[in-house]
């Protein structure tokens, strides 16, 4: 790009950042823009980390930038737990406190392909569920995606939802989706992904959402 055409203007350059964008910009100026975050795009995905599991109990990501990112949004690729029947499940850490009481609320809805359909809610859980049980056998994974609200502020309640799909160990795929909530006012700076027993591996990725 020409030195004295920036962003269209010759001369003085206008300061940039993100949600004030002033200029007429060609490709290798918007490129250059987003290189330094500055380039505004509502809504988008953000990579935090990614963590590749393999025969873990479980990972925590201990670094989540909830004083960045007010919605995180989080994949779950193939889930393979190395007890049959099992599923992930999750918790907040509050201030680098985990909270394993039993405070959350949860409720998910789920169908089954042999025609049946049901619910799982509860008022005095320990835990979510990004993804219901899966099985040990062949291609017995379950895959998932789930959305995280107000993690970083103090004066609100933290919520989840979620969409997924497994195989369970009845060879028997299983739709679900719902969602979940830790009806306490306080910062959420780290989330925990694990299982019950036994151990797991997936691929679990954790994104901020920039949206304003």
């Amino acid at each position: 790009m020409a030195d004295d055409l920036k962003y269209g203007y010759k001369g003085a350059e206008p300061t940039q950042s993100f949600g004030n964008n002033t200029g007429v910009f060609d490709p290798n100026d918007i490129n250059n823009l987003i290189a330094d975050n500055k380039w505004t795009t509502f809504g988008q995905l953000e990579l935090i980390e990614t963590k590749n599991v393999s025969a873990s109990a479980s990972a925590i990501f201990t670094d989540i930038k909830a004083d960045i990112y007010n919605v995180h949004f989080m994949t779950v690729n193939n889930f393979d737990p190395s007890v049959d029947n099992r599923g992930l499940v999750l918790r907040f850490f509050e201030n680098g406190v985990e909270e394993s009481a039993n405070v959350y609320q949860t409720a998910y809805q789920y169908g089954i392909t042999n025609g049946t359909f049901s619910q799982e809610r509860n008022t005095t859980e320990d835990y979510l569920l990004p993804t219901f049980n899966a099985g040990t056998g062949t291609n017995e994974v379950a895959n998932a995606y789930n959305y995280f609200y107000n993690l970083g502020d103090s004066s609100k309640y933290s919520f989840q939802t979620m969409h997924q799909m497994t195989f369970n160990p009845s060879a028997q795929g299983i739709m679900a989706f719902g969602s979940g909530v830790l009806p306490q006012a306080s910062t959420v700076d780290q989330i925990k992904c694990f299982v019950l027993s036994g151990t797991y591996s997936a691929d679990i990725s954790l994104y901020g959402i920039r949206y304003s």
